[in-house]
């Protein structure tokens, strides 16, 4: 069997035009529960044949928690249908998973938070790439590129625990992943799913590869849109998003051990959001990728993966394509039409080879990485009235920033069932500023003062050092694994730290020059039991890091405006995961999870901002033969521990929140191999909710300022996938 054999397959979805008509959001929520109600009845029905010709369990799933493959490391399919409604990007699915957050700023494209670290804190990347967003507050993430069904895993590694996926994962790596194809001759196969609920929710994809042993040929597509939503109130909040990506893999593996991959994607969407100023009119994405892989080679040398990957994104931001400009700014001109162009290339490289003696294995290689920035902006001419859009300028490029990273990562079995993992890791870090000015608009007058960028054309250069070493036991008297591990990551300061900072008054210091790269030293431990029908599971976490980069909102000059300032400080860190499943009956199974994350500024003696609450899920599943039904119930804590005004580039601590519990329901029946049914009801109650982790309510909209953005109210979902 070729060491390429792919996971079992899930499944996908397919397409429909943007926006609805009312009469068709008034429908969509009524066909999800039509077709829900229709595939109740079929539960009571029973298929002799639940099990593949191969002898795969095909019963169905809905995830509505996602557990450890072991102590240290997450890993799930992404494609299967989740709870609640089954996610648009990878912000929105990594919140199924213990220890992480989002911070919510609509309908989608929200940020990942894991044990309350953000941005560049979490090294997450695709495919073996890294595609980063463009705009200066964050506005596309990272995340908000990945279509989470277009991957065929998804891995979570907790913590600075690993050194082979490039710099500054102090919180955690994560990976969406895709298989390389099998045949074992001439085939093909198809794998689609759609996708319909409440708020005009429309999801579709479409998964066809072909080929045979000699090669394939793969294709991905996908669209996901939605209308504003309505909150447990009755109240409209602005989320509208329409986004698609598409996707071709060629492979070529002239022999079993042995593949040579390009790739090739784009992608696109627009978004509207309650807690911003404007809206993302633009997610343009372009990446191709080149993959080689070699297994087996010798005795001792076992194995080379190299790949090479071109990302690029262009954003645009405006305030009138989406929504109507504010006539109640507080700034002139905001009360205009007004557009923003930004734009990142990202090109990187990654040479891994495996060394394999006895009960010793190392991996061991290079990796590289180049990304530019640019931008530019409308102008309107108060005068004349006449708007010039962001397009009939020229770019400026602003930074450009480099890492050449060397790295190292042993595994030692010293004895039966204990393992000795260590790595270390050496970058070379650079950034140049290339902005020569800096312009600030006063919005009483209208007028404008641009003076010379005090580090205009100045380089930074930081040399970096990583490593972790970790003790790994499978217990003897107990089905248990245990792993202690301590671990050290130094993080260069990425370009949200380093660029979006309020450019200061003449004379002043600016961020590139001030803010410090951020070290962090923290100890994991965990432990994972499996014995019959119980499973249980906690990692636990405790760290310091020196020179934590904080964002402070003070106020500006003038009334009504925010200067946002960065800095270094102290903190302490530390909280702990931990989950149970118990199999009550060969039908029944429960199941519970909780994350809690804590976090303390040490050089100000406050807490550290933008913390997520303490979090439980509960769950309930019944399955038999073809069919399961099952509940969530996700309840959060209150957060009383803030510290105002100070936050990350994506938001900010402005109050205390409420602590709230909501009560889902899902159910799924599969009719054969080649067919299943899915449905879901989240929020069942209509509760009017929000998240701690939240935008506030941006006033152009009528949201009071400094409100929290409410969650969606009842809605409904329902999802047929289709395979063969």
């Amino acid at each position: 069997m070729s060491v390429f054999a792919r996971p079992s397959l899930a499944q996908s979805r397919l397409s429909r035009p943007f926006p609805l008509s009312p009469f068709q959001r008034r429908w969509w929520p009524a066909h999800a529960a039509l077709l829900g109600a229709l595939a109740l009845p079929l539960h009571a029905a029973e298929v002799a044949n639940t099990e593949s010709a191969d002898g795969e369990d095909v019963a169905p799933l809905v995830i509505t928690t996602v557990a450890p493959r072991s102590p240290l490391t997450v890993v799930t399919d992404p494609r299967q249908p989740r709870q609640p409604v089954p996610a648009s990007d990878g912000a929105d699915y990594l919140k199924t998973i213990p220890g992480f957050a989002a911070v919510r700023s609509g309908g989608v494209n929200g940020d990942p938070v894991f044990r309350g670290m953000f941005g560049s804190r979490i090294k997450l990347l695709t495919n073996g790439g890294e595609m980063l967003g463009a705009c200066p507050n964050r506005m596309d993430s990272p995340s908000s590129y990945i279509s989470p069904t277009s991957y065929d895993r998804l891995t979570v590694i907790k913590g600075p625990q690993t050194v082979l996926w490039g710099p500054g994962a102090s919180a955690a790596t994560v990976l969406f992943e895709r298989e390389p194809e099998q045949f074992d001759g001439p085939d093909w196969r198809l794998n689609t799913s759609l996708l319909a609920g409440s708020n005009g929710r429309f999801d579709r994809s479409v998964d066809a590869a072909a080929g045979s042993q000699d090669g394939y040929a793969r294709v991905l597509a996908n669209r996901s849109q939605a209308d504003d939503y309505e909150d447990g109130n009755g109240d409209t909040v602005p989320s509208r998003f329409d986004k698609w990506n598409s996707d071709v893999a060629l492979g070529w593996t002239p022999d079993a051990n042995t593949l040579v991959e390009l790739t090739a994607g784009r992608g696109d969407g627009e978004s509207r959001y309650a807690g911003r100023g404007m809206d993302g009119t633009q997610f343009e994405r372009e990446s191709l990728g080149l993959r080689f892989k070699k297994e087996y080679i010798g005795e001792v040398f076992h194995g080379l993966d190299a790949n090479v990957y071109y990302n690029y994104a262009d954003h645009v931001m405006d305030n009138f394509r989406l929504r109507d400009p504010d006539p109640a700014a507080s700034m002139a001109m905001m009360r205009n039409p007004m557009a923003s162009e930004v734009d990142r290339r990202t090109l990187g490289g990654r040479l891994a080879g495996t060394w394999r003696w006895d009960e010793v294995e190392l991996v061991g290689g290079v990796d590289a990485q180049r990304s530019e920035h640019r931008k530019r902006a409308s102008t309107f001419n108060m005068m004349t009235g006449r708007y010039t859009d962001a397009d009939q300028f020229a770019w400026n490029k602003d930074a450009d920033t480099h890492n050449y990273g060397l790295f190292g990562e042993l595994t030692w079995q010293f004895e039966r069932g204990q393992r000795l993992i260590g790595g270390a890791r050496l970058d070379r870090a650079e950034a140049h500023d290339y902005r020569q000015t800096f312009t600030s608009h006063n919005p009483m007058t209208m007028l404008s003062q641009t003076w010379a960028n005090p580090s205009a054309d100045q380089e930074r250069h930081d040399t970096l050092y990583s490593g972790f070493l970790r003790y790994e036991e499978d217990l003897q008297r107990l089905p248990a694994t245990t792993y202690i591990g301590l671990g050290h990551s130094e993080r260069f300061p990425d370009y949200w730290e380093l660029f979006s900072a309020s450019a200061g008054p003449v004379g002043s210091i600016q961020a590139f020059e001030t803010v410090r790269p951020e070290k962090t030293t923290q100890l994991d431990l965990g432990i994972q039991y499996r014995q019959g029908a119980l499973e249980a599971w906690a990692s636990a976490y405790a760290g310091v890091v020196e020179d934590y980069i904080l964002f402070d909102y003070v106020p500006g000059i003038m009334a009504g405006m925010t200067r946002t300032m960065v800095d270094n400080v102290d903190a302490r860190i530390a909280g702990a995961e931990a989950g149970v499943a118990y199999r009550f009956t060969p039908n029944w199974k429960g199941d519970a999870s909780l994350a809690y994350a804590w976090g303390e500024n040490t050089s100000d003696d406050r807490a550290l901002p933008q913390i997520p609450p303490l979090e439980a899920r509960l769950g309930l599943t019944y399955e038999r033969d073809n069919w399961s039904t099952s509940g969530l119930w996700r309840v959060v804590a209150a957060q009383n521990r803030i510290a105002e005004n100070q936050g990350t580039v994506v938001g900010k601590d402005f109050a205390e929140s409420s602590g709230f519990g909501v009560l889902s329901w899902n159910g799924a029946y599969r009719l054969s191999r080649n067919l299943k049914f899915s449905a879901g009801v989240d929020n069942l109650l209509d509760k009017a909710y929000s998240e701690h982790l939240n935008l506030a309510g941006n006033a152009g909209f009528g949201f009071p300022a400094e409100t929290r953005i409410n969650e969606p109210g009842r809605t409904y979902w329902t999802r047929v996938d289709l395979s063969f």
